[in-house]
């Protein structure tokens, strides 16, 4: 993947996560493994039935205010080393099923 993939992915991460435990930035990135093709646009048009899967438990997997921040700020840390396409990480949420109410883009202010 290239620096904007692991980005967008990381904040789609950050922006579905609403359970109860911590999750740290390597985990987050590793959960969404799987919709890395579709994400960088080397995959169908669709994610997969394991992307969303996986991006919907990790929906369930982070609680706080400060956890959703953290892993927004690790979003845009991390995500120019990868080549996720902004408008697949844009669809990525409403293909999923997942409710978002922060916009996925790289300019977004993790502190809001």
């Amino acid at each position: 993947m290239a620096n904007n993939s692991l980005w967008m992915v990381m904040m789609v991460v950050m922006l579905v996560v609403t359970a109860t435990e911590a999750v740290s930035c390597g985990d987050a990135v590793s959960a969404l493994i799987p919709c890395g093709s579709f994400l960088i646009g080397s995959g169908p048009p669709k994610p997969s039935a394991e992307c969303c899967q996986s991006a919907q438990t990790l929906n369930k997997m982070a609680a706080t205010l400060a956890t959703r921040r953290a892993l927004c700020q690790c979003l845009k840390q991390t995500g120019p080393s990868f080549g996720v396409k902004p408008e697949r990480a844009k669809q990525l949420p409403p293909l999923c099923k997942l409710k978002l109410n922060i916009p996925v883009s790289p300019n977004v202010d993790c502190n809001k």
